[in-house]
């Protein structure tokens, strides 16, 4: 079937929800008061509201059950594109009438194409946890441009620390950041990502988390790069936001000293509320991970943070364990995998080991015993190294005690030890031919070679 315009699937989409009312929703016997009538307009427009992010969320690739899930748990964002819309249409909203269709269309796609572009994979999180960590800072610092088309409030960004403004010189947040390592085109890009960047104040905002992330032991070439993965870490409000986060995470195990670490890994992890991160933490525990490993899962891997418990790390979790691995020992060990999605990585990631003899069992061990197995590439990593397997003609059962093997890089590693062994004559088991050090080798080799 053709896409349909986006118009036809919103109107199929409103008039679905008509076909829905009861007779009684739809019939007015008699003049309504003003109040009534704003009430069911406010209805409808929550309505059409929901419509246009789920189809948004569609757009976006994500399944029709998924979008539906968010936007049905998403009701103070919802709120907020409603009280959009109350801005973009003040005028219309004053004389009583019904917004159409495409008018909330035209007033909404363009803000949600913007946050899709400003938060990247984070949107989401973003919807359904309304109002996040720096919205109130951001809608303070751009109340004077709160619906106008976003390309202009945009432009406006760009062009504020782009060129300086007769007879003045360029905002001095430009020449701080030039300071700082950034160059100009750098300092572009952040705001093209996050207007609302280049209007941030020096001393209010960007000196004081400078100065924090020095004190953390942040090395000051790392600083730049903090800033261009999350800029809003700028507009955090140090007393009510940031340093409180990180008493809390510091509480439930991050480790304090390795804070530089862990905030030039995921600067994003100070962004995120309360809630997200108990709930995190709360799986984590449900799954068997103890406080303490918990903390250092947190300081070794906080981007796991960004993963959702409902469309990651729970069903992620239930694939392991339905192939036989320990998903609390794999999620301290490799948590990187429980961002895969089960689908498109980790069963045909299964499928691969399965197709060639192994059992369900045998994959589950591998998994247990070198947990990042499945977010290895099939076509660079397990093919080619698979094939030299078979052709050093080891037994199927020396990959299921070692699978480490396919950690090992082919070229550097394997071919040359592999060629060193069999050119003294003898035979190895696989952890011995790769796991010591070139020293440890030789020495095996040379008493090896002495007993022949």
């Amino acid at each position: 079937m053709a896409a349909q315009p986006v118009e036809v699937l919103l109107f199929m989409q409103r008039t679905e929800l008509l076909c829905d009312a009861d007779a009684d929703d739809l019939w007015v016997a008699a003049p309504q008061s003003p109040a009534s009538v704003r009430s069911r307009l406010l209805a409808a427009e929550r309505e059409e509201a929901k419509a246009v992010l789920s189809l948004f969320l569609r757009q976006k690739g994500l399944r029709s059950t998924l979008a539906a899930r968010i936007v049905n748990k998403s009701d103070g964002f919802i709120e907020h594109l409603v009280s959009k819309l109350q801005i973009a249409y003040r005028s219309r909203y004053a004389e009583g009438r019904e917004l159409s269709t495409p008018e909330i269309r035209d007033a909404l796609l363009p803000y949600l194409e913007a946050l899709s572009k400003e938060h990247g994979d984070s949107l989401v999180e973003v919807v359904e946890n309304f109002p996040d960590p720096f919205a109130m800072e951001r809608e303070a610092l751009s109340s004077s441009m709160a619906f106008t088309p976003t390309s202009s409030n945009k432009q406006k960004a760009i062009a504020r620390i782009s060129t300086a403004a007769s007879g003045a010189a360029l905002p001095e947040l430009v020449p701080y950041l030039l300071d700082l390592g950034m160059d100009h085109e750098e300092i572009k890009d952040i705001v093209r990502k996050f207007p609302a960047f280049a209007y941030y104040s020096v001393d209010r905002k960007i000196k004081p988390l400078v100065e924090l992330l020095l004190e953390l032991g942040v090395k000051n070439s790392s600083i730049p790069g903090i800033i261009k993965k999350r800029p809003q870490l700028c507009g955090i409000s140090m007393s009510d936001n940031l340093k409180p986060m990180m008493a809390y995470l510091e509480s439930i195990g991050v480790d304090k000293a390795q804070w530089s670490k862990v905030i030039t890994r995921f600067p994003a992890l100070l962004t995120y509320s309360r809630n997200k991160v108990q709930t995190t933490v709360s799986f984590l525990a449900e799954l068997g991970v103890s406080e303490k490993s918990i903390g250092k899962i947190l300081t070794r891997c906080p981007h796991i943070m960004s993963y959702s418990v409902d469309d990651n790390l729970r069903p992620t979790a239930a694939y392991f364990r339905s192939i036989g691995a320990d998903a609390a020992s794999l999620i301290q060990k490799s948590p990187q995998a429980f961002g895969l999605n089960v689908e498109a990585k980790l069963r045909p990631t299964t499928d691969f080991f399965l197709a060639r003899g192994f059992s369900v069992e045998e994959v589950g061990v591998m998994a247990n015993r070198f947990g990042i197995v499945h977010t290895l590439s099939l076509e660079e990593n397990l093919l080619p190294k698979y094939e030299f397997f078979l052709a050093m003609e080891y037994p199927r059962c020396e990959l299921v005690k070692f699978p480490q093997y396919f950690g090992y890089s082919l070229d550097r590693r394997i071919k040359p030890r592999y060629a060193r062994m069999t050119g003294c004559g003898v035979r190895l088991i696989l952890n011995q031919m790769l796991s010591v050090s070139d020293a440890r080798f030789e020495k095996i080799l040379e008493k090896k070679t002495a007993r022949l």
